[in-house]
């Protein structure tokens, strides 16, 4: 992921990271961005979760975090932040109309 596109999606992930402690809460010991890393090499290649390489975090750290985000909506928020940058880019409104 380029320098320019984590610096975008960073707060939300981190403030998204910030915001799971407590009880059942393992320390942070993994790189956020390269769990993020991760599920998109996942999401690119579509190879099972177990096959993960190794030069990521562990498969079973990385997909708790994607398991998490898409059921809290994280995901959805990072998508929609992306896709109005996008938008922005090419001249046109951020959120596309409603119909």
């Amino acid at each position: 992921m380029s320098d320019a596109r984590w610096a975008l999606i960073e707060p939300v992930f981190s403030a998204w990271r910030a915001r799971r402690t407590g009880p059942g809460t393992a320390a942070r010991v993994h790189d956020l961005r390269e769990i993020v890393n991760a599920i998109l090499y996942v999401n690119r290649t579509g190879i099972p979760w177990e096959h993960l390489p190794h030069d990521f975090p562990p498969y079973k750290t990385v997909y708790d975090y994607y398991a998490k985000g898409e059921a809290d909506g994280t995901t959805q928020q990072v998508h929609d932040l992306l896709r109005d940058e996008a938008r922005r880019a090419h001249g046109r409104s951020g959120s596309p109309p409603r119909p």
